[in-house]
């Protein structure tokens, strides 16, 4: 089981949990506001852009050169930067923390 926590613009903590699938279905399956996953998780929109925690990034990892590319399409892109559709839950990923960029 894996707690994730999201961040939202106007700065609300939402924790959820679960054992499987994207981070992304996670956030859309419990309306997390400005997760929209437009795509359905294929990587090819930017409507599920967080930043990842700075001490969370060795759990998520990096983006792969697919993802990347379509982050540069984002005007806030960081060095935080994920599509979370790309975020496999997992129990290596529990205890991260998501700012939604939205």
């Amino acid at each position: 089981m894996a707690k994730i926590t999201f961040v939202t613009q106007d700065e609300q903590s939402i924790t959820v949990e679960a054992t499987s699938g994207s981070v992304m279905e996670l956030a859309v399956d419990n309306n997390i506001p400005g997760i929209d996953g437009d795509c359905g998780g294929v990587c090819s929109c930017a409507t599920c852009h967080v930043h990842v925690a700075a001490q969370d990034m060795a759990k998520t990892g990096t983006a792969s050169e697919i993802e990347s590319d379509m982050l540069e399409l984002d005007d806030n892109v960081n060095e935080y930067s994920r599509l979370c559709c790309q975020i496999d839950i997992s129990d290596d990923i529990d205890g991260i923390t998501l700012k939604v960029v939205g």
